[in-house]
C-alpha cells in the first residue's frame, strides 16, 4: 500500500506540472492580453499616449510582461511555489486574497453537496434494483430521467421561482442577505447564510444525484446476481445484511471513482448555475479572469481546479484500494 500512495503521488506532481505549462500557454494563445485591453481602456479617457506607454511600461516591468513567455512561466510558478498566487490586473486586487473569500465557501457548498446527493443516490439507486420493475422502481427511474434532461440552470429558475411563490422568501440567489454580504462573521451571519445555502446545495447535489442512481442500481442489479450473493443467500445470512454488507461494498466502486471526477466540476461552483444564483464561488471569478484576459487569475485558479481533479482521484484510488483488496494486488 505505500508503494502504492508513493506511486500515486509522483503521478500526482507529474500532472499538476503538465498543466500549469499547458494552462499557462493556452491562456495566452488568443491575439493580445489584459495590456491591450488597458490600453484602449485608456484611449477612452483621453490619456496622452505618453501617459498610456508610461502607465504601460510599468506594469510590464513589474509583472515580467515584456519577457519571453518561459521567463513569464517560471516567475509565475515560482511564486505559486512560495504561496504568492500573482496579482489580478483586471480587479486590481492579489489573487490570494481574491480566492480566500471564495474558497471556504465554495468547499463548504461542495461537501455538504455531495454528502446530500450521496444521501439521496445510494438508498434510492439500491431501493430501485431489490424492488425491480416495482412502481417505485418505474417512478425511480422517471426521476432519474428527468434529473439527467433537466438542465441544472432551469433547475436553478424553478426552485428560486418556487421559494418566493410557496415558500415566501424574501430575497433569493446569493449566499447571504445585503446587510451581511460585508459584516463580520457572527451568529446571525451563520444563521442568514444557513437560510440561503440550501438553493445551491440541492442545485449542485441534485446534478449529480440522477446519474448516480443509475449508475447504483445498475450495479447493484449485476452484483445481486454474483456467485458469492447466491452462496450467502443459501448460508440463510439475512437480506438486508447481505444488500448492506456485501452487496453494497462492490456497488460503491464506480460511486467512488466518479466522485474524484466530480470534484473539480462541484468545486468551481457550477459556472453558469452559479451565475444564475449570484454565488460567490470560484467559478465565475474563472470566466471573469478569462474574459478579461486576467493571466495569474485565469492560471491560479486552473492550478486549484487541476489539484482538485488528481487530489480527487488519488483519495478515490485510495478508497476503492481499501473497498477493494485487488486493486493493491493488481497495482
Amino acid at each position: 500500500m505505500g508503494r502504492y500512495v508513493l506511486r500515486r503521488s509522483g503521478q500526482m506532481l507529474v500532472t499538476l506540472v503538465l498543466v500549469s505549462i499547458l494552462g499557462f500557454v493556452i491562456i495566452q494563445l488568443p491575439p493580445g492580453d489584459y495590456l491591450t485591453l488597458l490600453q484602449a481602456q485608456m484611449q477612452d479617457q483621453r490619456m496622452t499616449p505618453e501617459q498610456i506607454e508610461a502607465a504601460l511600461a510599468t506594469l510590464q516591468g513589474a509583472y515580467g510582461l515584456d519577457k519571453p513567455i518561459y521567463v513569464q512561466y517560471w516567475l509565475w510558478i515560482s511564486n505559486l511555489l512560495r504561496g504568492n498566487l500573482g496579482y489580478s490586473l483586471a480587479l486590481g486586487r492579489e489573487v490570494g486574497t481574491l480566492l480566500n473569500e471564495r474558497l471556504a465557501l465554495t468547499v463548504a457548498i461542495s461537501l455538504v453537496s455531495i454528502a446530500f446527493s450521496l444521501s439521496l443516490a445510494l438508498p434510492i439507486g439500491v431501493l430501485s434494483a431489490v424492488k425491480q420493475y416495482s412502481w417505485s422502481d418505474y417512478l425511480f427511474t422517471l426521476l432519474a430521467f428527468l434529473g439527467v434532461a433537466v438542465p441544472d440552470m432551469l433547475l436553478a429558475l424553478v426552485l428560486m421561482f418556487v421559494a418566493v411563490v410557496f415558500l415566501g422568501a424574501s430575497s433569493i440567489g446569493g449566499l447571504f442577505s445585503a446587510e451581511y454580504i460585508t459584516a463580520p462573521w457572527s451568529i446571525a451571519k451563520v444563521i442568514d447564510l444557513a437560510k440561503h445555502i440550501w438553493l445551491p446545495i440541492i442545485i449542485v447535489g441534485l446534478s449529480s444525484t440522477a446519474g448516480t442512481i443509475r449508475v447504483v442500481r445498475a450495479r447493484m442489479l449485476d452484483t445481486l446476481g454474483e456467485p458469492f450473493i447466491q452462496t450467502a443467500r443459501m448460508k440463510g445470512l439475512d437480506e438486508s445484511r447481505i444488500i448492506t454488507r456485501h452487496a453494497l461494498r462492490v456497488v460503491l466502486n464506480p460511486v467512488v471513482s466518479g466522485l474524484g471526477m466530480s470534484l473539480p466540476g462541484i468545486i468551481s461552483g457550477e459556472t453558469i448555475t452559479a451565475l444564475v444564483i449570484g454565488l460567490p464561488t470560484v467559478g465565475p471569478l474563472m470566466l471573469t479572469a478569462l474574459f478579461a484576459e486576467d493571466l495569474y487569475m485565469a492560471g491560479s485558479i486552473l492550478v486549484i481546479l487541476t489539484a482538485g481533479l488528481v487530489v480527487g482521484n488519488f483519495l478515490a484510488d485510495l478508497g476503492l484500494a481499501w473497498l477493494d483488496p485487488r486493486i493493491r494486488l493488481v497495482d
